[in-house]
């Protein structure tokens, strides 16, 4: 399965259902971008729970006066179509409003984060 499509989908339910966070299978690339969320405030913390092989991840998200920080997630690269960006390339989500994460060769970041140290990368999903 899509780890990535399945943040993306979890993220999306349990916003439009106002349900306080989010439980998933533990991976290293999840726990990154989950934690990437967190950098850049769409999420309020991330924990890991369970030991060795019962592990999971459980994400809290963020709400303002009673609605999700975010309206949409939308995954951009998929398995059966892989997108690759260069630095020049990277453009600004909704004027600013949102973000672009991308995984990239030093680990996974923001679309500001990509374009300040000038590297490019394969774009993972927006939000806003």
């Amino acid at each position: 399965m899509d780890s990535i499509s399945n943040i993306v989908t979890r993220l999306k339910n349990a916003a439009r259902a106002k349900r306080q966070g989010i439980t998933m299978p533990h991976s290293k690339f999840a726990e990154a971008a989950l934690k990437a969320l967190h950098r850049a405030g769409y999420v309020e913390s991330v924990s890991s729970r369970g030991e060795n092989h019962k592990r999971s991840l459980e994400a809290t998200l963020k709400y303002e006066s009673g609605s999700p920080v975010f309206n949409e997630v939308r995954r951009i690269s998929k398995p059966s179509r892989r997108l690759y960006r260069a630095a020049n390339e990277i453009r600004r989500v909704r004027a600013g409003y949102g973000k672009m994460f991308l995984t990239t060769s030093r680990g996974i970041m923001t679309d500001n984060e990509a374009r300040k140290a000038k590297i490019g990368g394969e774009p993972l999903f927006q939000i806003w």
